[in-house]
């Protein structure tokens, strides 16, 4: 496949970016403090927040700060800050299995985003670089697998505790938009077994509220065969089952690593493809650009790039 050629007018050149990690933000009642990465363009003001959820995956290092380098480097270089927490589920911390919430801590994780935009003046004041640059009126998140399900709960999707059978609403007001890239979908009968034995809380889970406005990326080859009996199509959910205003990237021939953006050259991804990842990172900068900055026609310059060639690597729907 050909890589899309997008535009000169969509983006500016790259900045050089400035990461700063781990900055700690002191958590009481949590099993660690919250460490989080910081990646910026070294100039510019009113930058955009973008909250980013590591998944899970087989690596030590990229489910953490460490990770997701393909995706916050081109944020950060075009025009965004970007903030990653370490959740107390990262391989990293190497937590007692019985700590409460292991394995997933799928609450804890949605309530480390919070506790990051509850304390943006902290990760200012350690990052000197960055003071008075943020705007905090422009706030989205992504996530990636597991972290898409975090960002699902924090954009309006709900579900039932398995603890003490309660409704969890951890919806952020604070949060203007979102990516889902290949985030889990729905519950019930769609899960296998061994996730609705050890895993519940993905049992009840609910986007008939989550109203953000949302980008779900999806790969057509996605089977995630050990979460959902559903195929591929079990990770578009978010966009079908949710009400507007959605949008979903479709992405021809796309496994779970959705052509490698956890990491530069990682050995677990199983559909390694630079254009595809190329593809990502446009579409999901011009989708949270046009989001936070109404007017902006980032969205459809890149939507028109990426099937303007012979041979496109995705399509999109929106509603």
């Amino acid at each position: 496949m050909s890589e899309p050629t997008y535009p000169a007018a969509t983006l500016s050149s790259p900045s050089p970016v400035l990461s700063v990690g781990p900055v700690v933000l002191p958590a009481p009642g949590r099993a660690v403090d919250l460490q989080v990465r910081v990646s910026a363009p070294v100039t510019g003001n009113d930058l955009p927040v973008i909250l980013l959820s590591h998944g899970q995956g087989h690596s030590n290092h990229l489910s953490s700060l460490n990770g997701y380098a393909p995706l916050v480097n081109f944020w950060a270089a075009h025009g965004f800050a970007v903030i990653q927490p370490t959740h107390l589920s990262s391989r990293t911390l190497s937590l007692d299995p019985d700590t409460p919430g292991a394995p997933l801590y799928w609450r804890s994780r949605a309530e480390d985003m919070t506790r990051v935009l509850d304390r943006l003046d902290a990760i200012e004041a350690a990052v000197p670089q960055l003071l008075g640059r943020l705007d905090r009126d422009k706030v989205a998140v992504a996530g990636h697998s597991m972290g898409g399900h975090t960002a699902s709960l924090l954009l309006g999707a709900r579900l039932t505790d398995p603890d003490d059978g309660t409704e969890v609403d951890l919806t952020e007001p604070r949060i203007k938009a979102g990516v889902l890239l290949a985030a889990p979908g729905r519950g019930g009968d769609a899960l296998t077994e061994f996730v609705a034995e050890n895993w519940p809380f993905f049992l009840t889970t609910d986007f008939s509220r989550m109203t953000t406005p949302t980008l779900v990326v999806a790969g057509d080859k996605d089977d995630s065969a050990h979460l959902t009996v559903r195929g591929p199509d079990w990770h578009a959910d978010p966009y079908v089952l949710s009400p507007g205003p959605k949008s979903l990237l479709t992405l021809f021939d796309a496994e779970h690593g959705l052509g490698g953006i956890s990491g530069y050259d990682v050995a677990e991804t199983t559909d390694e493809n630079p254009a595809r990842v190329s593809a990502i990172q446009h579409l999901t900068w011009a989708y949270l650009r046009t989001e936070l900055c109404p007017g902006d026609s980032a969205w459809k310059t890149a939507c028109d790039a990426l099937t303007a060639g012979p041979d496109p690597l995705g399509r999109v729907e929106s509603k």
